[in-house]
């Protein structure tokens, strides 16, 4: 699992490990492991012309010593001073030791259109508000070269703790970073904005707890709900759906298709397009009631494609089982409603939709996306699955960390792929998941599936859908040990 901290948590650990080590070695532990993933970028660092943008904090200090770790075998290394009089005194002295040199006031235009890398040390992990304007000038004219950039620690102009990106920012190829992932390296916007990422171990010992965190298919693999050889249909759960209407009879049928692949042993549905969603799955148990004459269920998926049939809704959320509202559902239920729920419920926004549940612009979300499936999850006493480039889930209550999973591909930005992971995390629940587990794990098998689907062309919702069992097997194979 990849796990992100707060800014003020790595600080608290650097001074710590600061208070253990030889005065500067914990800079250069990080300037051999930036230096390091430059050589590899570059690939021959002998005759490469390299240019450092240097702020006048420890990240300016890393790129110095990184840069003079380069100039000793062979780089041509020039180092641009942002603030001169603030400069690290030892980082700048190393370099012109190694043979580097610095770009005079004025001068910077010309080494940065002709260097082969530039290595971003303008601001640290403290900086907020984007790039002031000279520093946003140096990086207009990066991106005019053909220059391969290497962001220390995090790409100056984004902010670490939210990733947020409040103005001009460095948009860097590789990202070096240093003991921890932090927020900013793994959420959209700035996400974007990191390029590869690439983690140092420089020895901070961290806090069981973290901010940010995403699973891997190692993880995926041990939640993933699986049989024994004493389950039978019921005793794997069972997924109500109540989704589609006249107009959107399609909603069902993607829903249904999502749950039928998401783990559980059976999928009740109940709404006026039950012909469709036979036609395409027979084995679906479908109910001319609504959802309270279903039968018995252990959990419930209501919204997608319900029009305005309130009462389904309203139904589905006074059942005493874990509910996921998606979709015209998040529209129709009322708050009160979902706050006074003594199950678990999950919601599944996208932007357009939490901006509208939380009454603000949509932008608003777009720019701020932790903070908006925090406030949401606050608001709404439930864990909230918001949709995305990156898909974040916070739990009901906060005190875990939030999830972020970004295995999805934009070719999933297409009509009815959200209804596909809504019936998914619907079957998860009903197997046992709680909410934060089974949104996760849901938009982590819906990125595969996703990416299966379309390789590289425009997909469907419906190739999404059966690319699942792909997906699944990807991160949990035949050959498994069994459980």
């Amino acid at each position: 699992m990849r796990t992100a901290y707060s800014v003020e948590t790595v600080r608290a650990a650097e001074r710590e490990l600061m208070a253990r080590l030889p005065e500067g070695a914990l800079m250069q532990r990080a300037a051999a492991g930036l230096a390091a993933a430059c050589a590899d970028l570059l690939g021959r660092v002998y005759g490469s012309r390299v240019v450092l943008l240097v702020g006048s904090g420890d990240n300016g200090g890393d790129a110095l010593y990184a840069g003079a770790r380069l100039a000793r075998r062979g780089a041509g290394v020039a180092a641009v001073l942002l603030s001169p009089e603030r400069v690290h005194g030892g980082g700048l002295a190393a370099l012109r030791r190694a043979g580097g040199t610095v770009v005079r006031d004025g001068g910077a235009e010309e080494p940065l259109l002709r260097a082969d890398l530039v290595v971003d040390g303008i601001v640290g992990i403290g900086g907020k508000g984007g790039l002031r304007p000279e520093a946003a000038e140096l990086v207009a004219v990066v991106e005019r070269s053909r220059a391969a950039v290497v962001a220390v620690d995090l790409p100056s102009g984004v902010e670490a703790d939210t990733g947020e990106v409040r103005g001009a920012a460095v948009r860097a190829d590789l990202t070096v970073t240093f003991g921890t992932h932090k927020p900013g390296l793994l959420i959209d916007p700035a996400r974007e904005y990191a390029g590869s990422v690439r983690l140092v171990d420089i020895g901070l010992e961290l806090p069981e707890e973290a901010e940010l965190e995403a699973l891997q298919d190692v993880d995926v693999a041990r939640l993933l709900p699986v049989p024994s050889a004493e389950s039978d249909k019921y005793r794997r759960g069972v997924v109500g759906i109540a989704a589609g209407s006249a107009r959107y009879p399609g909603a069902a049928v993607l829903a249904v298709a999502g749950a039928l692949r998401g783990g559980a042993g059976a999928v009740r549905y109940v709404g006026p397009a039950k012909d469709e969603v036979l036609a395409r799955f027979p084995e679906t148990l479908v109910s001319d009631g609504g959802p309270r004459k279903a039968g018995r269920v252990q959990a419930w998926v209501a919204g997608p494609g319900v029009g305005d049939d309130a009462d389904a809704v309203a139904e589905v959320l006074a059942e005493d089982v874990p509910v996921l509202v998606d979709a015209d559902g998040l529209r129709l239920a009322d708050r009160e409603a979902v706050r006074g729920r003594t199950a678990p419920t999950l919601m599944t926004p996208h932007a357009g939709e939490a901006a509208a549940l939380l009454g603000v612009r949509r932008e608003e979300v777009e720019g701020g996306r932790l903070a908006a499936v925090r406030e949401l999850a606050a608001a709404y006493r439930a864990t909230v699955l918001l949709k995305g480039s990156t898909t974040l889930v916070a739990q009901a209550g906060g005190g875990s960390a939030v999830r972020v999973n970004a295995t999805g591909t934009p070719w999933l930005a297409t009509a009815g792929s959200g209804d596909v992971l809504s019936g998914l995390a619907g079957s998860l629940l009903a197997a046992g998941l709680d909410g934060r587990d089974a949104g996760s794990v849901a938009a982590y098998l819906h990125g595969l599936a996703g990416r299966f689907a379309a390789e590289g062309a425009p997909t469907v919702a419906h190739a999404v859908a059966a690319r699942l069992p792909s997906a699944w097997r990807g991160v949990y194979p035949p050959a498994h040990p069994p459980r």
